[in-house]
């Protein structure tokens, strides 16, 4: 079934002055569709992953193109389909990404005013020659959740302290980053527009020279596969949890229990943590994390 259905991510930052007028058309259209999966609506844009079947996607992105805030928005096409979510999901909220910074971020008809450089995988890997020949390090900046980076990563990436977008202001302040705010930094993240905020704030913050990978490790991935400077799993927040874009993938990630390595998630059983956590195949009994499994053996 899943072989004529396919996964659409996608996002475009532009000024919308009725966002909830917009959240009823893009249900209507996604219900007539049969479409599930999660949009979200702000002041500055859309960000939605919609799974379901290719004519159906391909209808969706036609209409929505038609709407003028939309008519260049990205959809970056992914193996998946409908049943990858429970559900269909149209939310207006203040940022299409949770970063706290809804006041601060400034939106017009061309994105993210202020951001940083935009480069394709193949500007990446020309930008990080360039600077080896003239001594310089690229620093790789990770615009993930921390939990994210333990199956996958660019390598010798830095992987700051969040347990969600809103962790980065906190990370960003203060004196955390000083030693790179003058180095040539590339922030990554799945799809892009994590980064599409995170350049910003850090632009704001002192950083000098500040680009983003364009269309996230997804694209990378479609360029690169893993015979690039990605290594690992992605974690995507969907059914399957993760992917892998060749039968070259490394697994780096650490299971809790036996260290053995593995790109496994899953979340531990007690519903009060559910912590995602990383486990390999042959430790799946153990279905606690860490910090659970020792509590309940005390008592």
């Amino acid at each position: 079934m899943k072989s004529s259905q396919k996964i659409i991510l996608y996002y475009k930052f532009a000024p919308i002055s009725d966002p909830e007028a917009v959240r009823l058309w893009q249900r209507a259209l996604c219900e007539k569709l049969h479409l599930k999966g999660r949009i979200l609506l702000s002041k500055h844009g859309i960000n939605g992953t919609l799974g379901g079947d290719i004519e159906d996607l391909k209808e969706y992105v036609k209409e929505t193109k038609t709407f003028n805030a939309f008519k260049g928005t990205a959809f970056k096409w992914s193996e998946g389909g409908r049943e990858d979510f429970p559900k269909l999901s149209v939310k207006v909220r203040d940022e299409i990404v949770t970063f706290g910074a809804a006041d601060e971020l400034k939106v017009d008809e061309n994105g993210i005013v202020g951001g940083g450089t935009h480069l394709k995988p193949e500007e990446v890997h020309k930008l990080v020659e360039e600077k080896s020949k003239a001594g310089e390090d690229v620093i790789f900046f990770d615009g993930r959740n921390a939990y994210e980076a333990k199956v996958g990563k660019f390598k010798n990436a830095v992987v700051p302290d969040a347990r969600t977008s809103k962790d980065f202001l906190k990370e960003l302040e203060g004196n955390k980053y000083k030693d790179i705010k003058d180095k040539p930094v590339v922030t990554y993240c799945t799809g892009g527009i994590r980064c599409e905020i995170l350049s910003s704030l850090m632009k704001n913050r002192g950083f000098k020279e500040v680009y983003q990978m364009d269309g996230g490790i997804v694209k990378y991935g479609e360029k690169y596969a893993d015979e690039g400077l990605w290594e690992g799993s992605l974690y995507v927040f969907d059914g399957r949890m993760g992917v892998k874009f060749s039968d070259k993938a490394k697994d780096i990630g650490e299971c809790v229990h036996c260290s053995s390595k593995t790109s496994r998630y899953t979340n531990c059983a007690n519903v009060s943590c559910n912590e995602l956590i990383v486990v390999c195949e042959n430790c799946t009994q153990e279905t606690l994390c860490p910090e659970c499994a020792g509590q309940t053996a005390a008592v």
